[in-house]
């Protein structure tokens, strides 16, 4: 009989999708880290990649390119170049969304308790994590955190029940 994992791997490229999530300098320095990692696998998202690393004024500018004609550019590079950060890939049904509601909104000071920003920020630049908002963009994230080779597929004992069989 074929597990939840094993129908998922067979149908993986529509099913389930990756989100990145960096855990910001403010999350390093105030030891909250595992916490936050806790809320996300909480929920049910798989943890497929992770890693420290210290960010570069290079990948700030392309990361934040966006942003780049913002007045506040440079203090959101600076910010992020504070300490290292971790750097995640989680993985699940609609996890993009999943992700983004978990964290709230960007402003710590407007996110509802019960929300990872509502629960540890008070801040609009130090809210604790950056996730990707849309399939493209979190394509294009993951590819400039990670190589393919630091991105693992795995059975999670769990699998089988996070999901119905009906919801992929």
């Amino acid at each position: 009989m074929k597990t939840t994992f094993d129908i998922l791997s067979e149908h993986k490229s529509n099913m389930l999708e990756k989100t990145l999530v960096i855990l910001k300098p403010c999350t390093v320095q105030r030891s909250l880290c595992g916490e936050i990692l806790h809320r996300f696998e909480r929920k049910g998202l798989r943890l497929v990649g992770m890693k420290m690393q210290w960010l570069t004024d290079e990948i700030l500018n392309e990361h934040y390119a966006h942003l780049s004609t913002k007045p506040f550019f440079q203090r959101v590079k600076n910010s992020m170049m504070a300490s290292p950060v971790v750097v995640c890939c989680f993985e699940g049904v609609d996890a993009i969304h999943s992700v983004r509601l978990l964290a709230g909104p960007t402003n710590g000071r407007l996110a509802d308790p019960g929300t990872i920003r509502g629960d540890y920020s008070m801040s609009f630049q130090e809210n604790i994590v950056h996730t990707s908002d849309c399939q493209d963009t979190a394509a294009t994230e993951i590819a400039r955190f990670f190589k393919p080779e630091e991105l693992f597929d795995y059975k999670q004992v769990s699998f089988d029940y996070l999901y119905a069989n009906d919801e992929f």
